[in-house]
């Protein structure tokens, strides 16, 4: 059983930063890429922001500059700093991860709870 749990996010003033984390655990293998994507009402799912096993990264044009993903592998956490919030960043996050389970050879996609984060003052 491999679960991810979100934390962070909240209320945020326009102009103003949040820190999300999203933790993996469970029978892990490995972990492959990260991700964070977020998701408003009536909306598909966008992707915000991916990092790979190298710590490459890559993110999506109105986040460049602003957002930050980072990971920690020995903790299996993603994280993503947001600065200089926008009210249109309004939204609920999520993370995914890409991993492979203990005595397993597949990749599996799964998918953290997803946590709000409003900015509004």
């Amino acid at each position: 059983h491999v679960q991810l749990v979100e934390s962070g996010g909240g209320l945020v003033q326009p102009g103003g930063s949040s820190r999300l984390s999203c933790a993996a655990s469970g029978r892990i293998g490995s972990i492959n890429a990260m991700y964070w994507y977020r998701q408003t009402p009536g909306n598909e799912r966008e992707l915000v922001a991916t990092i790979t096993n190298g710590d490459n990264t890559d993110y999506a044009d109105s986040m460049k500059g602003r957002f930050t993903i980072s990971r920690d592998n020995a903790k299996n956490t993603v994280y993503l700093q947001m600065n200089s919030l926008k009210p249109e960043d309004t939204a609920v996050y999520y993370c995914k991860a890409d991993i492979r389970r203990y005595f397993t050879t597949n990749w599996v996609a799964y998918w953290g709870q997803g946590t709000q984060v409003t900015v509004s003052s």
